[in-house]
């Protein structure tokens, strides 16, 4: 990505990178509105938008400037830094950008990366009913010793598929199960190099399309919880951009 600079570069290094895949209900853009929120986080710098369908907008409590596409949000003191991407992957371009994406990554001298994505909820089988949100480690990583190694201790379920696979993928052990309503987290996954040493995780939640801040505001708490944030130290601050977003509320005076 040709906007990685000297500057940013150093910024970067030995950090968490948080990333949103768009996908069912848009859960994790969502979260990543609350994380950018609620821990203060700032624009560290707008990147390339060539992968992206159009987007522009105003930003967030009337700051200077535009809202892109594809954007990156950090604060001084936190070792962990988010994307934030707003619009989806141009169908063309979908391979081209997750080979700069971990470009990016590596150049970066980024420690580990933690994906978010939203799964179908009409595909979820009887034995995921127990929990909404479940985790993917990909084979090409490990994370022990890295930022992420929470998730071996949190009691979070691995995802299996509740879609029937390809009988290829029948006790293949490196297949990336299939994520319906997934977007390119599957492929992204799918796509990491064998000679790859940067650890990837994905946490995944179920979700239908609505009213999904309570989606959103569970997400993130295991989020804040697996980078190492005291989650009682955490003021939840919805975004200003998610006025109305959802609806009014109902005059109750209607009900009596």
């Amino acid at each position: 990505m040709p906007l990685l600079n000297d500057t940013l570069r150093s910024n970067l290094s030995g950090k968490t990178l948080i990333t949103p895949i768009v996908s069912t209900a848009n859960v994790a853009q969502l979260s990543v509105d609350l994380l950018i929120s609620s821990l203060g986080l700032v624009r560290i710098a707008a990147l390339d938008s060539r992968y992206f369908i159009p987007l522009v907008g105003c930003r967030e409590n009337g700051e200077p400037g535009i809202t892109t596409p594809f954007e990156l949000y950090g604060k001084e003191g936190l070792d962990v830094v988010v994307l934030q991407q707003r619009s989806p992957t141009l169908k063309a371009r979908k391979q081209e950008f997750i080979n700069d994406l971990f470009d990016f990554v590596r150049e970066s001298g980024i420690a580990s990366v933690l994906i978010l994505t939203g799964v179908d909820l009409t595909n979820r089988l009887d034995e995921q009913m127990l929990t909404p949100t479940y985790q993917l480690q990909p084979i090409a990583s490990s994370l022990s010793s890295t930022p992420l190694h929470r998730l071996n201790d949190f009691p979070i379920p691995k995802y299996t598929s509740p879609v029937l696979q390809k009988p290829s993928a029948i006790n293949d052990e490196t297949q990336i199960p299939f994520i319906p309503g997934g977007g390119i987290t599957r492929r992204m996954l799918s796509s990491l190099p064998k000679t790859w040493s940067i650890p990837f995780a994905a946490l995944l939640r179920f979700a239908l399309d609505g009213d999904n801040r309570a989606d959103a505001y569970s997400l993130a708490s295991i989020v804040v919880q697996v980078i190492g944030i005291d989650l009682g130290s955490v003021e939840w601050k919805q975004p200003e951009s998610w006025s109305g977003l959802f609806g009014t509320p109902h005059d109750q005076s209607l009900y009596g």
